[in-house]
């Protein structure tokens, strides 16, 4: 019985500890968004190009891909002009349609929140404004990549705050922007990525690294604050359909399989979703569990990588699941077996893609495929 009771107290410290950024003080519980893009009604309807429009619901991103490769560039710009929202929010649709998409997406709003989303020198991948509101972004050429990375955040994250001032290197923009700096820029050249598994070094695999694009996707409800949603898997699991998606939507395009960079509540979302998409390597930095007890639980051929810094305060979190909540083993403890990044400089929950330090070396080396 006193087991039982130690474990029902674990469980609700689990509710208390699981969340984003330290200091929050309560959460709130949030409606997960899915199912096909706004618009979606008005885009079966569509008769004018005298064949049926693939159903955002139903069409596999393949289908979509040839869908669009069976059109001239007069029948897809009027699409973009017509269906913005859909063509936006569209996996298989070509990037630079989507990127057009949803800048007349985010301008249309009308809303001052989006208008930065709407600039013409961004990469919006994808835009919705229901709720509080998704956005991806890209960082890079995704049309002539050798490598894709995709950071999947964790709370506290929509399309609203995605362009909020934050600390330098934070936030799924800051980060993507941090790693893509650091896989193709002079700083990145040469840096030793020192005891990545094991105690070990990064070995450099016999391949041309390549140019490297990194997406910022905050594709998914994020919970907000600390609360229920944060300590349980539902917002996770609506996230993880969409990140396959998302990612088959990637291989229909013809982009490498992607990195996936899963950030606090970001690394239960690619928990659940790892069996489902093709990425070469899951990385899991700031874990409170991935939902699965060991790396091979995930059920992936992907490599598993895990960190987690000295002062990050997700430490603290119990790594239990008890009636749904808490999300199970800590990737980085020897047991999981994931490839340990060192992450002895990093400060805090937020400081992973620090420039400088051994964490971002890392994930560099593992977006530009050199680490093994």
């Amino acid at each position: 019985m006193r087991r039982f009771g130690r474990t029902l107290v674990t469980a609700a410290l689990a509710v208390a500890a699981v969340g984003g950024t330290a200091g929050w003080a309560s959460g709130e519980s949030q409606s997960a968004v899915t199912g096909p893009p706004p618009g979606a009604a008005a885009w079966r309807a569509d008769t004018a190009y005298g064949r049926v429009l693939p159903d955002p619901a139903t069409a596999t991103p393949s289908e979509v891909a040839r869908f669009f490769a069976g059109l001239d560039d007069t029948q897809r710009a009027a699409l973009v002009r017509s269906h913005p929202l859909v063509v936006g929010n569209l996996d298989g649709a070509p990037p630079a349609l989507r990127y057009e998409a949803n800048r007349l997406a985010a301008a249309a709003t009308g809303e001052a929140r989006y208008a930065s989303l709407a600039a013409p020198d961004r990469r919006i991948l994808a835009f919705d404004p229901r709720g509080r509101g998704q956005v991806a972004e890209v960082f890079g050429e995704l049309e002539h990549a050798a490598h894709v990375a995709v950071i999947v955040p964790g709370n506290d994250n929509d399309a609203t705050s995605y362009d909020s001032r934050r600390a330098p290197h934070t936030g799924p923009a800051g980060m993507a922007r941090a790693l893509h700096a650091a896989t193709g820029g002079p700083a990145a050249e040469g840096t030793a990525a020192e005891g990545a598994v094991s105690g070990g070094p990064v070995a450099p695999r016999s391949v041309d690294g390549g140019p490297v694009a990194v997406v910022a996707w905050t594709g998914y409800t994020t919970p907000v604050g600390v609360g229920l949603d944060a300590a349980d898997g539902r917002l996770a699991a609506a996230g993880a359909t969409r990140l396959a998606r998302f990612t088959a939507g990637l291989d229909a395009v013809g982009a490498p399989d992607p990195v996936l960079f899963c950030h606090s509540y970001g690394s239960v979302v690619c928990g659940l979703a790892a069996r489902h998409t093709d990425a070469t390597d899951l990385v899991a930095l700031g874990s409170p569990g991935m939902r699965a007890d060991t790396a091979e639980g995930l059920r992936t051929g992907a490599r598993v990588w895990a960190a987690r810094g000295p002062s990050d305060w997700i430490a603290d979190v119990p790594n239990v699941r008890f009636a749904g909540l808490g999300h199970g083993a800590d990737p980085t403890s020897a047991a999981f077996g994931a490839r340990r990044v060192p992450a002895a400089d990093v400060r805090g929950h937020a400081g992973y893609f620090t420039p400088g330090t051994q964490s971002l070396a890392v994930f560099a080396a593992i977006a530009r495929g050199e680490a093994r």
